[in-house]
């Protein structure tokens, strides 16, 4: 396909000059639109206005300039159509043989919406750009479609070398990245009227918005296919690497999980997480202080895990990490010491996120998506005190503590704990006693201690038997969600045992 002319309606103006020089020494002609016409005019580009197509002038404010018979007939005339050229050259009108084309950015209104009427984001509603960009995307046996700035060299480079000319192959995939951009771009639109006439958080119609970073190695498994999406540029998409193997699935899942926990702390804080559940979580008036109270709650789960930081990871915390082996480390910032010490251990992935963003979670299932919005407190002023004797001021510290772990640990979920360190983690079981005796058997696997340590349980006690057993264990306190049909069975069992119980009134589960 041989490219005589380009028609250049855009605005984002980035790399146009340069795109549009290089057409030029290509003797290829350029028609353009109101500010793009007069951009490359000031740039001392030879191009003709679009009224030298149409013989008619903008109007509207601009809002009426492209969409005429004598510019989309260019555009959607078939080269090998014998009518379509017949047509043409009766009506006097000139192949269009590639369009240069990028729209309004509605985006940038939609992410401010809040300062902008909706008549303000609806004049940013552009009208013309996609109607030329699907018309080019439509034809692209024989037009050439470029919504993207960042393709302007490798175009200029391909027209230079294949003498003007593009291989259906090339127009194909441009075509392609075109109905994408111009989708995506309805999408925009379809969401921010969605969200004015639907006030709801789950609208009739989710419109979803992602774009691939990059390929993984592999998914869960080695034989598994997977890949990287971004939603937006906050969260994960921010996440930067200084060091190590590339991320594999699991790897995002992990250190998910990881800053879920640690950036939740508002004191130095460390969590250490295994297949998505922490193995250890502590805090401390320092980071390596922390990092030592979470690696000492289950050191043989922490060999080849993920660490979490909340704080500028410094060398002490670093020399700590990079004494055993872990798979990935992640926190706000490193000092220039600390990624010298991580040097040391190539293979170590070494991220950086400045802050963690949650909204809402998907899962997806076949046909379909499950949504939700998670809601969490961890404010214990809000908590019921349920048994005779209520918790003292440091179990109480130790029960939010706990709970806000538990949060995050796969249910049926238990977690033994100090104020300053988880004890024992039992997490992922069928049953909740099965989850109690497995927090027990790990902290004592590890060499530590149960009693004088709190429990917080994910879910409600549907027996009295885990009380008995945490009595057993040395707990003194426990908190939990409250609502079993049998609450009061166990809240007399804890009355027996001395142990002071705390109702939350909010279940956390997470599958």
């Amino acid at each position: 396909m041989k490219i005589n002319n380009v028609l250049i309606s855009v605005s984002d103006k980035k790399g146009i000059v340069e795109f549009a020089n290089g057409l030029a020494k290509l003797k290829i002609g350029i028609i353009s639109t109101g500010g793009t016409a007069k951009v490359l005019k000031d740039a001392k580009i030879k191009t003709k206005s679009i009224e030298c197509l149409t013989a008619f002038p903008e109007i509207l404010g601009g809002r009426v300039k492209s969409l005429h018979p004598a510019v989309h007939g260019g555009i959607l005339a078939k080269r090998d159509d014998e009518q379509h050229i017949k047509e043409l050259k009766r009506h006097k009108i000139k192949p269009i043989d590639m369009v240069v084309c990028n729209l309004y950015p509605f985006g940038k209104v939609v992410s401010k919406q809040r300062k902008f009427t909706t008549e303000e984001a609806v004049e940013n509603i552009d009208i013309g750009g996609p109607t030329l960009i699907r018309a080019a995307a439509k034809n692209y046996k024989h037009v050439a479609v470029v919504v993207n700035p960042d393709r302007y060299s490798d175009v200029i480079k391909e027209l230079g070398k294949n003498n003007r000319s593009f291989t259906e192959k090339t127009t194909l995939r441009l075509a392609s990245e075109a109905f994408n951009y111009v989708s995506q771009y309805d999408i925009l639109i379809s969401t921010f009227f969605s969200e004015i006439e639907d006030k709801r958080k789950f609208p009739e119609f989710l419109n979803l918005r992602f774009e691939k970073l990059y390929d993984l190695r592999y998914g869960e498994n080695p034989a598994d296919e997977a890949a990287f999406y971004k939603e937006k540029d906050a969260g994960f998409p921010l996440l930067k690497k200084y060091q190590g193997k590339e991320l594999s699935f699991n790897n995002f899942l992990d250190l998910h999980s990881a800053a879920r926990i640690a950036y939740g702390f508002d004191s130095p804080a460390c969590a250490i997480i295994k297949h998505t559940n922490p193995c250890g979580v502590g805090v401390g008036k320092s980071l390596v202080d922390a990092y030592k109270r979470a690696h000492i709650c289950d050191p043989v789960s922490a060999f080849g895990s993920v660490v979490g930081l909340n704080r500028i990871c410094d060398s002490p915390t670093a020399q700590e990490i990079a004494s055993t082996f872990v798979e990935c480390v992640i926190a706000p910032r490193y000092k220039s010491d600390a990624l010298e010490i991580f040097k040391k251990k190539r293979n170590l992935r070494v991220t950086e996120l400045g802050r963690l963003d949650e909204d809402y979670d998907i899962r997806k299932l076949p046909g379909g998506l499950l949504l939700q919005y998670p809601s969490f407190k961890a404010d214990s002023s809000e908590w019921e005190s349920v048994t005779e004797r209520a918790p003292n001021k440091n179990e109480l510290k130790a029960l939010l503590f706990a709970w806000k772990v538990v949060h995050s640990v796969k249910s049926n979920a238990i977690v033994l704990a100090t104020e300053e360190r988880t004890i024992g983690i039992g997490a992922g079981q069928m049953s909740r006693i099965d989850a109690v005796e497995l927090a027990i058997k790990k902290a004592l696997g590890a060499g530590s201690y149960t009693r004088g340590t709190v429990l917080a349980s994910d879910a409600f006690f549907p027996f009295r038997d885990s009380i008995d057993k945490a009595d057993e264990a040395g707990v003194t306190a426990v908190v939990q969600p409250g609502g079993s049909v049998r609450d009061k069975e166990v809240i007399d069992a804890a009355n027996e045992h001395n142990i002071a119980m705390m109702f939350t009134g909010e279940r956390c589960f997470r599958h």
